[in-house]
């Protein structure tokens, strides 16, 4: 028999949030070890507010809203808002009950600039860190190093000399017409005016030069998880001592390997990882005369393993500028983006911590 199409419709529910999610949902794992993280960092979270005055937003809370505007490709704080007015998952992930007032989008950015300018990304990445090594999902001896490039929030047209000359444009108006031809832009030069932070910057021959932030990140080679990340201005050498600074700060006091591509293949910088008590894995550049990784590492079979295994660090840059939506950044400044380039590098450890502690698929 046909059904009644009735638009009529209850006034009450009677089931929860909590029953509405189903029981294999991967959001839950996740908020499971979301909670143990955010328990863990009352004392952060106390010192950011104020004993008096009006409440705000839980951090709590603002924190898993941010970690669902990641995870979900959500690239708008008026989006997001919009998502926690109807979206019952999105609610019960937030831990908001269904006729809670959702927060106004210019609210929410103002709480969340808060965090911006504290140190609560990194500690929330070390949180997310220290459940992998409980759950016996990191390598203490193999990792891998690389970098990549983060789009600014700047145009080219923002990239004016810094002596305050201007360069060729017609036009008039508020996006006027620029003519860079036969211009020399540098930035020791020039300045973006939108982000003075941004650096202009290629990624190799044949590549255009583009307004970039660097992101780096090291790679333990079990499983594939970041166990440290930096984000530093653009230049030249700024993977080689990220990488340094990063290999630095590993607390295992035997010998580990760090694998990386031919970019890494500098005299130097072989010599201080060997200072470091580190073995080089670096991929040999084969255009130069004379590589600095000898016979003495590529006869070893674990050479060739980190070779093939270094590779994956490309997945989670991947995740983070296509997921994560950080291929170019919605913020201005390097604190800023440095901020999101780890938290967002610790919602990538997340969702492949669920895979593997799950046994589940992506």
């Amino acid at each position: 028999m046909r059904g009644n199409d009735n638009d009529q419709q209850a006034m009450f529910s009677y089931v929860s949030l909590e029953s509405r999610v189903p029981e294999d949902h991967p959001l839950r794992s996740i908020r499971c070890m979301v909670d143990h993280v955010l328990s863990g960092l009352t004392k952060e979270f106390q010192a950011m507010y104020s004993r008096t005055g009006r409440p705000s937003i839980a951090p709590e809370r603002l924190l898993r809203a941010l970690l669902l505007q990641v995870l979900y490709t959500i690239r708008s704080e008026r989006m997001l808002m919009e998502q926690l007015d109807y979206n019952m998952l999105f609610r019960w992930f937030v831990g908001l009950s269904m006729d809670d007032v959702v927060w106004d989008h210019s609210t929410f950015t103002k709480n969340r600039d808060r965090f911006l300018e504290s140190d609560l990304a990194e500690a929330f990445f070390s949180g997310v860190v220290s459940q992998a090594e409980e759950a016996d999902l990191l390598s203490d001896e193999h990792f891998t190093v690389d970098g990549t490039l983060i789009d600014a929030w700047a145009s080219m047209k923002s990239f004016r000399p810094k002596d305050g000359g201007n360069d060729s444009s017609s036009g008039g108006g508020h996006n006027e017409l620029v003519d860079f031809h036969g211009t020399k832009r540098r930035n020791d030069t020039h300045e973006s005016a939108t982000d003075p932070d941004a650096r202009l910057y290629r990624k190799g021959k044949g590549k255009e030069s583009r307004l970039s932030f660097m992101g780096h990140a090291l790679m333990e080679n079990r499983n594939g998880l970041v166990v440290d990340t930096r984000l530093t201005l653009a230049t030249g050498k700024a993977e080689r001592e990220a990488a340094l600074e990063m290999v630095s700060c590993l607390s295992s006091r035997k010998r580990i390997t760090l694998g990386a591509d031919k970019g890494y293949d500098t005299k130097d910088f072989i010599d201080d990882l060997r200072q470091l008590n580190v073995t080089p894995h670096v991929a040999q550049n084969n255009k130069r005369r004379r590589s600095a990784i000898d016979g003495r590492t590529v006869r070893h079979p674990g050479y060739v393993v980190s070779q093939r295994i270094r590779k994956r660090v490309e997945e989670i840059f991947g995740w983070i500028k296509t997921v994560g939506n950080l291929r170019k950044t919605r913020h201005r400044g390097l604190e800023r983006v440095d901020w999101m380039f780890a938290f967002t590098s610790a919602a990538y450890n997340l969702v492949r911590m669920r895979t593997l502690m799950t046994g589940a698929g992506p």
